[in-house]
């Protein structure tokens, strides 16, 4: 069953065209990643499925409801966190969950419906601190506890771990997972390619245009990533500005780049590990033939449309 089906949508402010004809859909009880850098069209994108902007052309239709025909149930039946700290800072936990329960008209059980919210993100202990004083991870799941008062079957986060600690990221995500497995459906939006790893299908928008789309693996695999007649290595380095200096001298080298104390190469596949470490002046342990990763994957289709 299809959570969100979109075809061609597209939008336009005056001549400048800011996504163009996007194509995909999202599974019921799943985790979508919608990845692009700042400025690519994911936030339009975002708001035309929330039914807060018209799009130019195209369709869209979220928990069945059409976008453009039905924007008010559209909103009605999805919960949203915004990228930040969106909550009133002068309100505790329980009244911005009690804000949040009559914007969204929680009425009947609306007592039963926050106890509900605050066992699932485990924010219990905190119900009388306000949320200025809580620490960034408790804010965002105080964010999302909001965003799920009224029970909604698909939520939209914007870049739900920004800013917070290591912890608490991986904290939020396990949450995630468990109420995907209750049947929630979530459109995330981030930046980071651990979590997009963890996205059961991702969407990948460059200026306007959905360059790939598919499951990690299947986004990995794609010939653009790895062109054919060419293979990927890992050069493994105690001095990565002095190897990635190094490695541009190595024949056949059509990209490289630098991936913490790593640097991940393209060679012609007949350049072989030792010919590329004996280039950086390392041993022919340290130069191993590897996957591309899904950052990999994001900076070649980056750069094969940016060439």
């Amino acid at each position: 069953m299809k959570a969100i089906d979109i075809d061609g949508l597209s939008k336009n402010y005056g001549p400048r065209c800011v996504v163009n004809e996007v194509t995909f859909s999202v599974e019921a009880g799943s985790i979508f990643g919608f990845l692009g850098p700042n400025g690519s069209g994911k936030t339009t994108t975002i708001k035309m499925l929330c039914g807060l902007i018209r799009p130019t052309a195209g369709r869209a239709s979220v928990n069945g409801f059409d976008v453009e025909k039905q924007s008010l149930q559209v909103r009605r039946s999805i919960g949203y966190m915004a990228q930040g700290f969106s909550l009133y800072g002068d309100l505790t936990v329980d009244e911005n969950l009690e804000f949040y329960a009559r914007a969204y008209g929680v009425n009947s059980h609306r007592a039963e419906r926050k106890q509900r919210v605050i066992d699932i993100v485990g924010i219990q202990s905190y119900r009388g601190y306000l949320a200025s004083a809580l620490s960034g991870g408790w804010q965002r799941r105080l964010a999302l506890a909001c965003a799920l008062l009224h029970d909604p079957a698909v939520v939209f986060l914007d870049e739900p771990t920004a800013g917070i600690d290591p912890v608490a990221r991986r904290d939020l995500w396990d949450l995630l997972f468990q109420l995907t497995a209750q049947g929630k459906t979530f459109f995330v939006t981030t930046h980071y390619m651990d979590e997009a790893e963890r996205c059961s299908s991702l969407a990948y928008i460059y200026n306007g245009d959905v360059l790939a789309k598919g499951s990690p693996a299947e986004i990995c695999a794609l010939p653009e990533v790895t062109p054919p007649g060419t293979v990927r290595y890992a050069v493994k380095t105690d001095d990565v500005m002095d190897a990635f200096r190094r490695v541009h001298g190595v024949k056949g080298l059509h990209e490289a780049t630098i991936f913490g104390r790593d640097i991940h190469v393209v060679v012609d596949e007949q350049v072989s590990t030792s010919e590329v470490a004996r280039s950086v002046g390392l041993d022919p342990s340290r130069v191993e033939k590897i996957e591309p990763s899904l950052e990999d994957a994001f900076v070649a289709l980056t750069r094969a449309r940016a060439a």
